[in-house]
């Protein structure tokens, strides 16, 4: 039995100038049963400097340490150690380098890496009940993992990014999220607390001067004090507009011409016609109920701001079908004047918001309609799943820790095997 598991571990996880000597089954009356490996120094090998990771004389030897390491057949394995310490000419006396571990950390870095693979997929408490841990531990190796990560990211040859904040606690408490959405790699850059300019700025600011000048496309919405952030660090790049919130801008405004006439409407004794209806006017045609479509086409023939503003925002979707900055911005102007002619007030502030940002929203004609909000909106839907999948994290610290474990798609720490 001893000389298979010998054999196993040897398979799995060898350590230069390191050897198993005993591995052994404990069977613990009252515990649960669990492997020790008892790891000793090869014949003659000297121990390494923590510090600069010199060999160096063994000055004395610590007591036995114990480490986790990654099960196996559902049972807890440990590797068990004396650490020595190092007489090193240049550093002086230090605990010796491991392999297998970081630091003073009682985890092995295959463990580590085996929690952080499994907390990408499960709840950090989830993983820490299923493989018998504890959430601090999970914490920590999901940490080690985006740490290592952070600091050996490739930063090269980024073109095109968008930024957007996503509010993760209540309170008004939001995130600055900068994502890479080149075509060939969509990640999480970089993450801050608060929605402010200087928030913004400090993005640029540890993102550097040459590569802020090597981006061709910022995508992002229309605030004004992230334009003019944009214009003053990325100005050669394409600021292309989020459609995203085009559309939405346009959705609240057919909402805000219902909730006018329903109070009209209620005022003069009639509490039927625009009620229920909300959904009918903001969803997509092909996406209503049997009953929302008939409801929707009995509103339709109706002579009310409401109908007039729904058709408006209907037919300002062919906008998207263009492909010449020139023809969409003749559409724009076009279905900009008959909007102003409608008499619907929430609707006419909407199209001088348009006007307003003109050359900005054709930039998403520019730039070939390559960079859309699809991608944007796509990874804060990822960033919720985080936060809800944990139930909420009370310290922003951990938020950002959860995000670019999941979103950065960050390079990880070579290991003797891989888990799946």
């Amino acid at each position: 039995m001893q000389l298979q598991l010998q054999t196993l571990f040897n398979l799995v996880q060898r350590f230069k100038h390191f050897v198993y000597a005993d591995i052994r089954l404990v069977l613990c009356q009252g515990a649960a049963a669990h492997i020790e490996a008892r790891v000793v120094p090869r014949k003659n090998s000297h121990a390494r400097c923590s510090h600069c990771n010199k060999p160096g004389a063994t000055y004395d030897h610590q007591p036995e340490r114990r480490f986790n390491f990654v099960p196996l057949w559902g049972l807890l394995v440990f590797l068990l150690y004396a650490p020595r310490r190092v007489d090193c000419a240049t550093c002086g006396v230090h605990v010796e380098a491991l392999p297998w571990a970081s630091g003073k950390s009682s985890m092995t870095m295959a463990y580590m890496l085996f929690l952080a693979t499994w907390a990408r997929r499960l709840s950090w408490t989830e993983t820490a009940r299923v493989f018998e841990s504890t959430w601090d531990n999970v914490y920590r190796a999901v940490a080690w993992v985006v740490e290592y990560g952070l600091a050996h990211r490739d930063l090269s040859g980024i073109t095109a990014i968008g930024v957007d904040e996503v509010q993760y606690r209540k309170g008004h408490k939001y995130l600055t999220l900068v994502y890479q959405i080149d075509a060939g790699c969509r990640r999480l850059l970089w993450v801050t607390e608060t929605r402010t300019v200087k928030a913004f700025k400090g993005f640029f600011t540890w993102f550097g001067t040459a590569r802020s000048e090597a981006l061709r496309v910022v995508g992002g919405d229309m605030w004004k004090p992230y334009l003019n952030v944009i214009q003053r660090y990325a100005g050669q790049a394409l600021n292309v507009l989020d459609k995203f919130h085009i559309v939405a801008h346009l959705n609240k405004a057919v909402d805000e011409t219902r909730r006018q006439d329903a109070t009209e409407l209620r005022r003069k004794g009639d509490r039927v016609t625009l009620k229920h209806t909300r959904w009918c006017l903001l969803k997509r045609p092909g996406n209503l109920t049997t009953k929302q479509a008939g409801r929707l086409r009995g509103l339709l023939r109706l002579n009310l701001r409401t109908a007039r503003a729904y058709l408006l925002k209907e037919d300002f979707t062919h906008f998207w079908t263009y492909v010449s900055a020139t023809w969409a911005g003749k559409f724009l102007d076009r279905w900009c004047e008959m909007v102003m002619r409608s008499g619907i007030g929430p609707m006419k502030a909407k199209a001088k918001m348009l006007l307003s940002h003109r050359d900005l929203i054709l930039n998403y004609f520019r730039a070939k309609k390559g960079y859309s909000s699809a991608v944007v909106e796509g990874l804060n839907t990822k960033v919720k799943l985080v936060t809800r999948k944990a139930y909420g994290y009370r310290i922003a610290a951990t938020i950002k820790i959860a995000l670019f474990h999941t979103l950065g798609r960050l390079p990880e720490p070579e290991i003797a095997h891989r888990f799946a």
